[in-house]
């Protein structure tokens, strides 16, 4: 009966259909409000250790209690105090008859909401930082596998120069290698809010010990240590500035258009038949056309990528908007946003290291690709050849214009192969250079410097970038839907 209830209500599909466990429970009301009873253990430990008139028996009632939560007496204070701190310290002080009087003492709710919040911000770049470098050292070895082989490269979605498969994945890995330190910055940068008042003042802390403003500040950087983080912002209003939100949602949202780009050049590849994304042997493409292999993953990650990158105008805006030391407009606002930033990105990177894990790559496809589009590429290099052997470069020039010319006709018009080697062949003009024409269609003698780039940038800046990573590599896959 409970479970047909529970499909009476709206769920996020980001918890209930994507996302991973641990960031679920990262985000989780168990996690949240276990956390805000840690919180004001730490600060009667602090206050304690400072000379205030707490006890050990105090401390460890409170310490005894921290998960054995009861929600519904939570939900049923809400509703009587409309405060969701106030419901949940009566709810603490409930199972802590002794520690009630000193729970909460000298504190503010952002002392707890706000602190919580930053908790939640750190283990969440925690949880998506190794799950960016899995997807980075799959792509890494991807490259590395397919370093020289040759394909055509586009400029506007056009034939242009080719570049080979593996270059083409650096592309992809110079960006994800950027998002890696972006998300690295984001979270360094991180500080706690620590102990700082209703306004931020610590006028509060500064009276429960009676004017010792070294008291106050030892209290501020133990409950700081305590929770994990080297320093606290030094100056708050009655929360943290809301730029932080933005700073940690602009990283994730520079990383979803990033995998929005991967993924659509994977779908764009898959639609050529060039390369192709992991596809179940009982999987369906499509209910309709059976013989259909859709990119869904990938399209899957441009779907929630357009999501990611979308949620960073609420912290921007929250931000732009908070008067003086703080109005309460933020707070539904960042249940929503922060949240969804995080779970929406863990999502879409489990998704990529899936596709990044069992990418297929069809060589003969490619090689026809190229075999239809050299010829034209190549008439530089036949009209060279036919200089060296003493002909004229603007005859030349001419003569592989009108050729040129004719073999697109075949192509654009009557939907034929393009045929301009057979013409350059046929045309006794071009007799001193036929010896040479499978030489000077060798599509490696196209790519440039394309592999000696690739192992130089995945040498230089990717495998240091996956060096701290290097015990959480081996983690695989399996996408359940």
């Amino acid at each position: 009966m409970e479970a047909a209830d529970e499909m009476m209500k709206y769920r996020s599909p980001l918890v209930s259909r994507y996302a991973s466990k641990e960031m679920a429970f990262n985000f989780s009301d168990r996690k949240k409000f276990s956390t805000w009873r840690k919180l004001w253990i730490y600060l009667a430990q602090a206050e304690k250790t400072l000379g205030l008139p707490i006890t050990d028996a105090q401390v460890q009632e409170m310490e005894s209690h921290v998960d054995d939560i009861d929600f519904v007496m939570a939900a049923e204070e809400e509703r009587k105090l409309r405060h969701d701190v106030m419901a949940h310290v009566h709810t603490f002080a409930h199972c802590c008859p002794t520690a009630a009087p000193i729970i909460h003492l000298g504190a503010t709710s952002c002392y707890v909401g706000d602190n919580t919040d930053l908790i939640m911000l750190r283990d969440g770049f925690d949880i998506l930082l190794p799950k960016l470098a899995r997807v980075i050292d799959r792509l890494m070895n991807f490259a590395e596998k397919y370093a020289d082989l040759p394909t055509l490269g586009y400029t506007h979605y056009q034939p242009a120069q080719l570049t080979t498969v593996g270059k083409r994945a650096c592309l992809w890995l110079q960006d994800l290698a950027m998002d890696m330190r972006n998300l690295q910055r984001a979270r360094d940068d991180l500080r706690f809010r620590g102990v700082k008042g209703t306004t931020g003042t610590q006028a509060s802390f500064l009276q429960l010990f009676q004017g010792d403003h070294d008291k106050v500040e030892d209290l501020d950087r133990m409950v700081t240590e305590m929770a994990g983080f080297k320093k606290a912002y030094l100056v708050t209003g009655q929360t943290y500035s809301r730029k932080v939100d933005a700073d940690c949602l602009a990283s994730l949202a520079s990383l979803g258009a990033t995998v929005h780009k991967i993924c659509t050049d994977i779908r764009l590849l898959a639609n050529l038949k060039e390369i192709e994304e992991p596809f179940e042997k009982d999987q369906i493409g499509s209910s309709a056309m059976a013989y259909k292999r859709n990119p869904m993953r990938a399209e899957r990650c441009c779907s929630l990528a357009r999501h990611l990158m979308a949620l960073l105008a609420n912290p921007l805006q929250t931000a732009s908007v908070q008067w003086l030391e703080r109005t309460l407009d933020d707070s539904a606002n960042r249940r929503i946003s922060l949240p969804e930033s995080f779970l929406t990105a863990d999502i879409i990177l489990t998704t990529l290291q899936n596709i990044t894990e069992g990418l297929v790559v069809y060589p003969k496809v490619i090689e026809r690709h190229i075999r239809h589009e050299l010829p034209f590429m190549a008439t530089e290099n036949i009209i060279m050849a036919m200089v060296k052997a003493g002909g004229n470069r603007q005859d030349c020039h001419e003569k592989i214009r009108v050729l040129s010319q004719e073999a697109a006709a075949v192509v654009k018009q009557e939907g034929g192969d393009n045929d301009l080697l057979a013409r350059v062949q046929r045309d006794p003009y071009f007799a001193p250079v036929l010896g040479q024409l499978d030489a000077l269609l060798e599509p490696k003698t196209f790519i440039g410097r394309a592999p000696q780039q690739v192992t130089r940038f995945l040498s230089e800046e990717v495998r240091p970038l996956l060096e701290p990573y290097k015990a959480k590599m081996d983690v695989k896959i399996e996408l359940e839907l």
